[in-house]
């Protein structure tokens, strides 16, 4: 059956390839059940109250249909022997029939009541569960590494577990739907059983075609889902830089609608051609394979008359028998069909555990065998680079290599370098958002691996060229220097008035309160200078004893970059800071300067020595001066 409907699945009306479509056999499905106690754990853990409360709902509901049926047999046997009985009589003893029909009535409101309790429990639970979900995967998502979200294959995981982190509510349904139905299944066979066992036979080779098809669609649908989801992402962010306010501008001057608009066509068009394909072979086969189960059904139905005709069984009997089968095949069509759906759903649910299996590889590591070293406040020595080299994931090329140099406690280091010479890297091996390939870096003599890389962070202000403009209140867009301190107000209003953010701030017509931003109902926008003061504003909000920054005032005009490194000098007396900026005017108030070049060490030394030397630094400064001549 799998090797036929394989074989006409691999037909492509289109006679296009699309992308590289992973088999999933019928062993992994099923293994992929594995998964289950986990994700029922996760369930339970999230309301043990609501999870119960659901469970035993839908244990009483199980018993319904079967109390149901057996009611209405009573009632029909109980009018047929009435209709045997003189009229006489019938005053005396019809009352009976009332009392089976109240209770019949009585099962059916019930049912109903329960459906509509479950369904409720259902999607209250399921609201929950999406929820912690998502808080889940954002904290799980804080504590990995900044490299881990700079490889596509981590981030093929990361979109796979946010889009199951929703639909994974759907499989909670269909999991204990599939337990309640399991019960009522049990029940409703006991009595087919009893009658002819082998009717249970014909049921399962009625159902059993339309399961194998399900399944088989189902896996097809897993896999073009599953391979499609780099293109996917392709797809969202086609379509947010087509209409979004952050790139409007360069869109309508580069005329780039044409160009965006065409590749999303061309994505979307080519996944619409692979699913209606799917879809319709789905609908053919199912088609087919309904027509085979309600052959089956009504086979067993006439075998069911015919014993009636005969006078084996009562009309009651009838009732219940043929309800009983009807119930009997729905059930297992929904039981095999949601199996299958279950085991895909399992699947996925591979993904989001894939997702949570993740482990950050930066974090503090027991060198020495003693206790974890407390971060030195103050800083006593300060930084040194042995030997550090970095190469990226993938990359071909080292980013930094062989490098060495002290950092004092309290010095302003500048690193000036040409685009891609390794500086930003630096910093981020500073930070430790990032390890070193080889060599180490050590702090008072300690090797950086072996402090709390959120304490080390704690104490590093840095502020990086492609800062975030957040979608926040101008005053918490400056508390995001240290978020814990976002209800103080006069330390915000400290660090606005350091970076000279506080002149932005008292042209917003709500302040401190105004939404920053056009994404949000009431929010203004700033221009690049304004939003590089409230950046600059965040490292002062840190107060923390390294600061860095990455070319911090690139989009202030030169006034504005004069006062913030008059302020800058003032504010970091005591402090130990990097500076990274093509401008020499800037760099030049450093007490030492680094020139890397192809990230390796060039030369080191204060503006005047670097001068008098004639190297590198000397002539990226003779080439810059002669541009202002």
């Amino acid at each position: 059956m799998f090797e036929f409907l394989k074989s006409i699945s691999a037909k492509n009306p289109n006679g296009r390839r699309g992308p590289e479509q992973p088999a999933v056999s019928v062993r992994e499905r099923v293994s992929a059940l594995r998964h289950l106690p986990a994700f029922l754990k996760l369930i339970w853990s999230t309301s043990p109250r609501l999870a119960l409360a659901n469970i035993a709902l839908r244990l009483v509901r199980a018993f319904l249909p079967l109390a149901t049926l057996y009611v209405g047999r009573l009632i029909i046997d109980q009018v047929v022997a009435l209709t045997k009985l003189p009229s006489w009589t019938l005053n005396l003893i019809d009352v009976r029939v009332y009392h089976f029909v109240v209770l019949e009535f009585g099962l059916v409101l019930l049912t109903d009541a329960l459906g509509r309790a479950v369904a409720l429990l259902d999607s209250l639970l399921g609201d929950l569960f999406a929820n912690q979900s998502s808080i889940r995967l954002m904290e799980h998502a804080a504590r990995l590494d900044l490299d881990q979200f700079e490889d596509s294959t981590f981030y093929d995981k990361l979109e796979r577990a946010r889009r199951q982190t929703l639909s994974r509510t759907v499989l909670m349904s269909q999991v204990l739907s599939q337990g309640q139905d399991m019960v009522t299944l049990v029940l409703l066979a006991g009595g087919l059983v009893a009658f002819q066992p082998w009717l249970l036979g014909l049921l399962l080779l009625a159902v059993v075609p339309a399961f194998l098809g399900e399944s088989h669609f189902n896996e097809r649908s897993y896999s073009l889902s599953h391979s499609w989801t780099p293109e996917r992402r392709e797809l969202d962010y086609l379509r947010q830089t087509g209409a979004s306010d952050e790139t409007a501008k360069e869109v309508k001057i580069f005329g780039l609608s044409d160009f965006l608009i065409n590749r999303f066509r061309e994505l979307s068009d080519d996944f619409y051609r692979q699913n209606k394909s799917l879809v319709l072979r789905r609908a053919g086969w199912g088609t087919l394979f309904a027509a085979i189960g309600a052959a089956g059904y009504y086979g067993a139905y006439v075998y069911i008359i015919a014993r009636t005709v005969a006078g084996s069984i009562s009309l009651g009997q009838l009732t219940f028998l043929a309800g009983s089968f009807a119930r009997l095949r729905g059930l297992l069509e929904g039981i095999l069909s949601r199996f299958s759906s279950v085991a895909d759903g399992a699947l996925y649910l591979q993904d989001f555990f894939d997702f949570f299996a993740l482990r950050p590889r930066i974090v503090r590591q027991d060198l020495t065998g003693e206790r974890p070293i407390p971060f030195p406040r103050p800083i006593q020595q300060g930084f040194e680079f042995e030997n550090v080299g970095f190469q990226y994931k993938n990359g071909t090329k080292w980013a930094i290599r062989n490098l060495s140099f002290k950092l004092q406690a309290g010095e302003k280091l500048a690193l000036v370098g040409e685009n891609g010479a390794g500086k930003t890297t630096l910093v981020k091996l500073l930070a430790r958002l990032y390890d070193p390939t080889e060599g180490r870096i050590l702090l008072d003599g300690h090797d950086l691996r072996e402090y709390d890389p959120a304490e080390l962070r704690q104490e590093i202000g840095v502020i990086f060229q492609d800062f975030v403009r957040f979608q926040l209140p101008a005053g918490q867009n400056l508390a995001v220097g240290r978020i814990d301190e976002r209800h103080n107000q006069p330390r915000i209003e400290t660090a606005a008035q350091q970076s000279l953010a506080d002149t932005v701030i008292a042209k917003l017509p709500g302040g401190y309160d105004q939404m920053i931003g056009r994404r949000f109902n009431g929010g203004v926008d700033l221009s690049g200078g304004e939003w590089q003061k409230i950046a600059l504003g965040r490292a002062y909000m840190r107060d923390a004893q390294l600061l860095i920054l990455d070319e911090p005032t690139a989009a202030l005009d030169a006034r504005a970059e004069f006062e913030v490194f008059e302020r800058f000098k003032e504010l970091t007396q005591g402090k130990t800071a990097v500076l990274i900026s093509h401008r020499f005017s800037t760099v030049r108030m450093a007490d030492r300067i680094l020139v890397i070049e192809n990230g390796q060490f060039v030369e080191i030394g204060s503006h005047e020595e670097l001068l008098a030397k004639g190297g590198r630094y000397a002539e990226l400064f003779a080439l810059q001066a002669a541009g202002y001549r």
